[in-house]
């Protein structure tokens, strides 16, 4: 099998821990005109955040993201996770209150930043460096693919090598990595999940997000769904290729997600996406080669 997120956290803090998703109000450089203006072509308007809390106050997203898994979560200890958007896009000085006020509560165990792997000076490393020696700070970094047509295909705005150093720099300041693959790109093949999948592991990330390529209402990947340019996969033919993807892993690194899901109101397709517990429950059989 492999090493899950809760086997992690649970080592990582003695209990289980949950995380709670924000929303720091920022934008991306893929759409402000920086690198692009349109986002990545699958991005939805919330930025993939679509389960975040909303709002300029910080500590009142964080109660009211707690009140929602309260009764699943007895030991009361959370991870603040700023999950829309580009969360390391503003400046040094905007970074340092934003983030020391979200680890700020007893409750709060962790930060974990969601980000782009180009929006890392090295100012914002030094910054996550020094707040990871008061709580532990994880970023998470959008790869998706290391197939370059397929990245330019998705308009990701970057090259595989910014995801490289990126991940060298964070690690040399002693910061946890976790890497998001999307499995089922348009054109892509099982070959092009593997080859991403080593390329993550090869430059050293701590964990991996796995996500199936959903299609959500109003991204440009909805309008080339509906022109007919590619199919989705089925469950299991995610399900294979996750496997495999999976059995690559060394021991020591986490999977974080092994598949993902948006909202069931703007999902366009695969449909069997959006029944989540079923999905989860075949894929975990599967992986255990039930």
């Amino acid at each position: 099998m492999y090493r899950t997120l809760n086997e992690h956290l649970k080592q990582k803090f003695g209990c289980k821990v949950y995380k709670l998703a924000l929303d720091a109000g920022f934008t991306c450089p893929n759409r402000d005109g920086t690198v692009g203006s349109r986002g990545c072509i699958f991005c939805s308007e919330c930025g993939s955040g679509e389960f975040a809390e909303k709002g300029s106050d910080i500590l009142l997203q964080l109660e009211r993201a707690k009140q929602r898994v309260k009764d699943k979560n007895k030991s009361g200890k959370y991870i603040a996770y700023f999950q829309s958007f580009t969360n390391t896009y503003a400046s040094k000085e905007r970074l340092e209150a934003l983030f020391s006020a979200a680890i700020s509560p007893d409750y709060i165990v962790g930060l974990s930043v969601a980000t782009r792997p180009d929006c890392l000076q090295d100012e914002i490393v030094e910054l996550l460096k020094k707040l990871n020696q008061k709580k532990p700070v994880t970023v998470e970094l959008g790869l998706q693919t290391v197939n370059e047509n397929s990245a330019n295909y998705i308009r990701r705005g970057y090259s595989n090598d910014v995801y490289f150093d990126a991940v060298k720099r964070l690690k040399s300041a002693g910061l946890e990595v976790v890497t998001h693959i999307i499995i089922g790109l348009p054109f892509e093949t099982k070959e092009d999940a593997i080859n991403t999948t080593e390329s993550a592991i090869k430059a050293g990330t701590d964990g991996v997000k796995f996500h199936l390529l959903h299609i959500l209402k109003n991204t440009d990947l909805a309008k080339e769904y509906a022109l007919g340019k590619f199919e989705c996969l089925t469950l299991l033919e995610y399900a294979k290729i996750l496997k495999e993807c999976i059995s690559m892993l060394p021991p020591h690194i986490t999977v974080h997600r092994i598949t993902g899901d948006g909202a069931k109101k703007d999902l366009i397709a695969p449909l069997w996406s959006a029944d989540k517990k079923r999905v989860l429950n075949f894929l975990n059989n599967y992986l255990k080669g039930d």
